[in-house]
């Protein structure tokens, strides 16, 4: 299995079934699975607070959903997050491609990227970095079992040693 299907595996399993993303090259293996799926609702969004919005409005009606961004996109939406999410304990996990790591090309991706851990350790937002798909199961059950349990987001951070080299 690729990491793709993993990931489409544990959303399912979580009983996930919004997506609310902004497009992004690195993640469109998975974006591509999800979107195929009847399963899933998947909702392209402008900007990543948009995002939070599709998401916080899915779980105030009973519907479990996740956010994918980049590193970029978690700086355009702490205000959402932190005046939002957190206050009132909506839990949602943000899918975050981490981006100024390994290879990164375009200088002005590294200072977010830098920084995106040391937010949401500053938000106190649990965050678990996938670099590999080894026990990729595991992290990403568990990881989302915690989102629910304390009501709270949790970040799961890819890195490109996860999805580099695994894009069609």
């Amino acid at each position: 299995m690729t990491w793709a299907d993993i990931l489409v595996a544990a959303l399912k399993k979580a009983g996930i079934s919004l997506i609310a993303y902004v497009p992004d090259i690195s993640i469109y293996q998975a974006t591509k699975l999800m979107e195929d799926d009847p399963y899933f609702q998947v909702i392209s969004s402008t900007r990543e607070e948009e995002a939070i919005g599709v998401a916080v409005g899915a779980y105030a009606v009973g519907q479990r959903s996740a956010v994918f961004m980049q590193s970029s996109g978690l700086g355009n939406c702490i205000n959402a997050i932190a005046s939002l999410c957190l206050p009132c304990r909506t839990p949602i996990p943000f899918f975050v491609n981490l981006r100024g790591e390994l290879g990164e090309f375009n200088i002005a991706q590294v200072a977010m990227g830098r920084a995106s851990k040391p937010i949401l350790d500053i938000l106190g937002i649990p965050h678990y970095t996938l670099t590999t798909t080894e026990r990729l199961d595991t992290v990403l059950d568990g990881a989302l079992d915690l989102c629910y349990a304390s009501r709270e987001p949790v970040a799961l951070c890819m890195t490109p040693l996860l999805h580099r080299g695994s894009l069609a």
